[in-house]
């Protein structure tokens, strides 16, 4: 059992936990980063009110939530603050921090069901071509292919700007794709995404070989920067997407990375894919995170009852 951290503060209770979610769960950087928002905005309301993580109850803890309300935060934030504070002092109770767990019967305020944003098959086609279009010969081939693998695979945009090229070698039918907490799954490739992945990766290499010719380190990546992380950026890739949009006369606004994913999985959905084939190709722990896909399946018997049944024909 380990000791309090109290005499270090609440941030010494945040970093401890942290810790232990990445030692111990393999928790992803953006899940810890998340927690962290929250727990410090929740530790810094506390502190404003002279409370601390030792003796919080929890009447002050639901206080908590109805300011987080009272401040206009949707529904989804609310519940994922309850979530982070849930998961803190579960940690502490089971390593005696505390005697009890304040947070273990509080009722979340739940989350909005709406639906995921998505594109129709022929604006995902449209940006396709936009891809292929715009810009320089090298610019072209590298954009192609991030659109054609992301709208083929459904990665999140954090797996697919950080494969490695060892992944593209060998003309692969599949990749393998390293997603949150480090787990691992295999998604195939569609033809057109094979091709694309084929010719940026001979520009790719040319290039790189060119550099090392300079002098230039090695670079491993399939799709390379000159930045710390040694590949393109998730930010950079957003900007792209949205320059992609606007000249295919698409709202930007309408149009992310995790859009495109939603895309892959309602169109796969729409053409009769298996629900838990989809959730396996997302890398979804839960079979929960992917039912809600489930709206697609429902409009297309739907439509199906309705064109096909005689007594839904019109007279």
């Amino acid at each position: 059992m380990a000791g309090s951290p109290a005499a270090g503060g609440m941030t010494r209770w945040i970093s401890t936990f942290l810790e232990a979610q990445a030692a111990e769960r393999g928790s992803a950087r953006n899940t810890l980063l998340g927690y962290g928002r929250d727990l410090q905005d929740f530790t810094a309301w506390l502190a404003r009110r002279g409370a601390d993580l030792d003796t919080v109850d929890r009447a002050t803890i639901e206080a908590y939530l109805i300011a987080c309300d009272a401040e206009g935060l949707s529904r989804a934030t609310r519940a994922r603050r309850l979530s982070s504070i849930r998961q803190l002092f579960r940690f502490a109770y089971e390593e005696g921090w505390r005697a009890d767990n304040p947070a273990l019967r509080i009722t979340g305020p739940g989350r909005d069901k709406r639906l995921p944003k998505t594109l129709s098959e022929a604006e995902v086609e449209a940006l396709l071509e936009a891809a292929r279009n715009t810009g320089r010969e090298g610019d072209r081939l590298r954009n192609t292919c991030l659109m054609e693998l992301l709208y083929a695979t459904g990665m999140r945009v954090s797996e697919l700007v950080s494969l490695p090229a060892t992944a593209a070698r060998g003309d692969p039918r599949m990749l393998l794709v390293r997603g949150k907490g480090g787990k691992e799954r295999m998604v195939p490739l569609s033809g057109p995404a094979r091709a694309a992945l084929a010719a940026w990766l001979q520009r790719r290499d040319a290039e790189e070989e060119t550099a090392r010719a300079g002098g230039a380190a090695p670079n491993h990546h399939l799709f390379p920067a000159r930045g710390k992380a040694g590949h393109l950026t998730r930010q950079s890739f957003f900007q792209l997407i949205k320059r992609l949009a606007r000249g295919t006369g698409l709202d930007p606004a309408r149009v992310t990375p995790h859009v495109l994913r939603h895309a892959f999985a309602t169109h796969l959905l729409a053409h009769g894919a298996d629900l838990r084939a989809i959730q396996t190709l997302l890398g979804h722990a839960d079979i929960g995170t992917t039912e809600i896909y489930t709206h697609v399946l429902e409009e297309r018997l739907k439509t199906l009852v309705l064109e096909h049944h005689p007594l839904a024909r019109e007279e």
